[in-house]
């Protein structure tokens, strides 16, 4: 019973990453060029207040900064630089360099989670940066420093995102969706200043670019967090991470399918690596798995913060 409903767990939590997967995609092919900052604002903000006025919660005393940092960690630099990524590099590439998010966790988990590093979650790392490579790396795939750089900022910032949210938790008798929104809001709110001193506004806004903004704020975002969020409340840290890779492997079939590219043997047994990985990562009967941390009553949390 506990293996099928942890199994859902990650199948559920695969899901958000597959959907990040499509934002290669939809930036190249309906947001206007050269805007990142405005397509990782307009794909926050508006998601994030929905939650936050559906939810009708604010946070309480600490749980005000650590909303912030969870919200510039988790959305607004990670969008940002998720963005960057995706406009200098193609997407399989931007994937490919972001790959390193397992890694980061690993190593951070066994800092601020006590998490003990184990071989098989090192082989798994090595195993999944493997296959992503012959998924997306082409003779004629071209490399950015400025894409390279945004990539492996992202994938730290996710990283400590992920990490420090398994720490934390939530605040007591705070839903999910709330939760989501206050790191949706924050994310916006601190990279809209950025956005129109920086980039400004563009001179033209096509239904094309309409309907692209509506589907990473909607679905890229609203949905996806949440459940994403659920993911890392219930399953470990480098499980969850680990389940990033679905990305890559939704950007690959999505050029497959809808941009007619083609996909080759060592691409498909790059496929077949990748979800080896993350087969390997994700807690499994028999191997004895940290318990998820429960939300800190709020009498505590000034002490332990």
């Amino acid at each position: 019973m506990k293996s099928s409903r942890t199994l859902a767990d990650s199948a559920l939590t695969a899901l958000a990453p597959a959907i990040w997967g499509s934002t290669y995609l939809v930036t190249t092919e309906l947001l206007p060029e050269g805007r990142p900052l405005l397509a990782a604002v307009l794909r926050a903000l508006p998601a994030g207040l929905i939650l936050v006025l559906f939810g009708r919660t604010l946070p309480k005393g600490i749980w005000w900064w650590r909303a912030l940092v969870l919200g510039v960690l988790n959305i607004g630099a990670f969008f940002y630089l998720l963005f960057v990524a995706a406009y200098h590099l193609p997407g399989g590439v931007a994937a490919l360099v972001m790959s390193i998010q397992p890694m980061i966790v690993l190593l951070l988990g066994a800092v601020l989670l006590k998490e003990k590093i184990r071989r098989i979650h090192l082989g798994a790392c090595a195993l999944g940066a493997a296959g992503v490579a012959l998924l997306v790396l082409q003779p004629n795939a071209g490399l950015n420093a400025t894409g390279v750089i945004a990539g492996l900022l992202g994938a730290l910032s996710m990283a400590s995102g992920i990490v420090l949210t398994k720490r934390w938790g939530r605040p007591e008798g705070v839903g999910l969706l709330p939760f989501t929104g206050w790191q949706l809001t924050v994310g916006g709110l601190v990279l809209l200043p950025i956005a129109l001193i920086g980039e400004g506004l563009p001179d033209e806004i096509t239904g094309k670019n309409v309907w692209g903004f509506l589907y990473l704020g909607l679905i890229g975002a609203l949905f996806a967090y949440a459940i994403w969020f659920r993911g890392v409340q219930r399953l470990p840290a480098l499980a969850v991470s680990f389940l990033s890779f679905a990305s890559p492997l939704a950007a690959t079939l999505l050029g497959y399918f809808v941009l007619d590219q083609s996909l080759s043997p060592l691409q498909i047994v790059g496929a077949l690596i990748v979800v080896g990985a993350v087969f390997l990562a994700q807690p499994r009967p028999g191997r004895k798995q940290p318990r998820p941390e429960p939300a800190r009553p709020a009498q505590r949390e000034s002490v332990e913060a």
